[in-house]
């Protein structure tokens, strides 16, 4: 796929709008929503590494952090301040992990951009 930039600055060469995510912000397929607002989707993860893990997910078409331009830096701010906002409704506010994987080798199983909020156990560093 190509890595064209759009008006949006949004890389959609890269990024499949028939991943499960777009899925779940479309209404196609259920998820367990806690946090949603005009910028973002927040829910449970169905394989959670954590007994809390959370994604955080905007409603902008972006595969990869990578992916996102400077005028994206409002809406990359606003996911890490849900991302807090999550923990703290979720009970492990004092003591939480926040990961964005990029790229297959990094973990990333899902191309459309999301952050993980874990906690609730203790996590090793280094992680993986």
């Amino acid at each position: 796929m190509s890595d064209s930039y759009d008006q949006d600055g949004c890389n959609r060469g890269s990024y499949d709008p028939s991943n499960i995510f777009a899925k779940i912000l479309a209404g196609e397929i259920p998820a367990d929503v806690v946090h949603e607002d005009d910028r973002c989707l927040a829910f449970r993860d169905i394989q959670p590494q954590a007994p809390v893990h959370v994604l955080v997910i905007p409603k902008l078409q972006l595969a990869k952090v990578g992916d996102a331009q400077a005028e994206h830096g409002a809406m990359l701010g606003h996911l890490l301040l849900v991302a807090g906002q999550v923990a703290r409704q979720e009970g492990v506010g004092d003591a939480f992990r926040v990961v964005i994987n990029h790229g297959a080798d990094a973990g990333q199983s899902v191309f459309h951009l999301h952050v993980h909020v874990l906690g609730g156990r203790d996590l090793a560093w280094p992680p993986g």
